[in-house]
């Protein structure tokens, strides 16, 4: 049996990182292109644009706002007639998922600087593709991870608390489905099976999470750097990007996949649909009241959505979450590599269960 285990070629972390950027640039070439998310284009450019200027040159083109086919095919011409040496990906996930597929394309080094700490795409060989409407189409597995990925964490502090916690709900997952790859002997990212270090990462994900989230949280919200938010954004970012990647995914993302089709969830982030989907997975999978309570306790300790009603869905009828439900099995799908046969209809009951989970919790505090 052989199992693959793949890595970003360069992580860096640390508080005002940001500002070594020229040197680590220089590494993979003299000029490039930034594509700049648009909250950081009108409001944070200041903060990064100095720091590329330092013997190399780098074009800012701001980014249309989806991780599109039309959007990666508009910024690759630009990256060819400029005749770039590297991509820089600089913001949030879509925008760093972007990046990395006109890389691929123009056959140049990519650099990713994320400006918050939302979701574990940035140290992944994978981006999701969404349609120009925004909703999920496809993944695209990409043949190598980032060449450096930069996490400044002042920047990161200076974030509101929301997309740290929504990181958390993603990196949240990735215990949960390396286990069942790990049990199953399911495929990876990379169609083989995982190693016994990505497994160990993912857990360690996990464990981290639980020890440090909620003093992330709250220094996060006073926007200073401490030990904690370091442990934090390392797992969210590094831990669980290696660890869903080589570990596995299973019924977690892919029931957020499912909840992209409705679009009442469209206006919350990815790490908070994916919380959804871990809680609906851990009745799926029947996971015992111990672990149940657990995550449920660290979910409402950093603020996690715990009911439908928390990403968008207070009013959702039984029609709809079938359509959830048939979505996140849909053929292809992560949530095969859950241990048990998964159906729809099962789905859609562990969905019901873990709303009314969050209601009745909260009714009771």
């Amino acid at each position: 049996m052989i199992s693959t285990t793949i890595f970003p070629g360069r992580y860096v972390q640390g508080k005002d990182a940001r500002k070594g950027l020229a040197a680590e640039l220089s590494r993979y070439g003299d000029q490039g292109i930034a594509v700049c998310d648009p909250f950081v284009h009108t409001k944070m450019l200041a903060d990064f644009e100095p720091y590329m200027k330092d013997g190399v040159r780098v074009i800012i083109e701001k980014f249309g706002g989806e991780c599109s086919d039309k959007e990666i095919k508009r910024l690759l011409i630009l990256a060819k007639k400029a005749e770039c040496q590297f991509i820089v990906g600089l913001g949030g996930g879509k925008t760093l998922d972007t990046a990395k597929v006109v890389a691929y394309e123009a056959k140049v080094p990519v650099i990713l600087v994320p400006t918050i700490a939302a979701t574990d795409a940035p140290c992944s060989a994978l981006s999701v593709i969404y349609t120009s409407e925004g909703k999920f189409h496809r993944y695209l597995v990409l043949p190598r991870n980032p060449d450096l990925v930069l996490m400044d964490t002042q920047i990161v502090a200076n974030a509101p608390a929301r997309l740290l916690i929504s990181g958390m709900g993603d990196a949240l997952s990735t215990w949960f489905e390396a286990e069942s790859c790990m049990q199953k002997y399911a495929p990876n990212m990379t169609g083989n099976v995982g190693s016994m270090s990505a497994y160990a990462l993912a857990r360690l994900c996990y464990d981290t999470l639980l020890k440090f989230g909620s003093a992330a949280k709250m220094v996060c919200e006073a926007h200073v750097v401490t030990p904690a938010l370091e442990h934090i954004v390392e797992a969210n970012t590094l831990l669980s990007g290696l660890g869903f990647e080589s570990g596995g995914l299973a019924a977690s993302h892919a029931i957020h996949n499912g909840l992209t089709v409705l679009d009442q969830t469209h206006g919350f982030y990815h790490g908070e649909k994916v919380a959804i989907g871990t809680l609906a997975s851990l009745f799926l999978t029947d996971k015992s009241f111990e672990i149940i309570s657990e995550v449920y306790d660290f979910c409402e300790s950093i603020g996690l959505p715990t009911t439908l009603a928390d990403i968008g869905l207070a009013n959702v009828n039984d029609d709809e979450l079938a359509k959830v439900a048939a979505a996140s099995c849909a053929k292809g799908e992560s949530i095969f590599n859950e241990l048990i046969p998964v159906t729809p209809d099962m789905v859609f009951s562990a969905l019901k269960a873990a709303d009314a989970e969050g209601r009745r919790r909260r009714s009771s505090h």
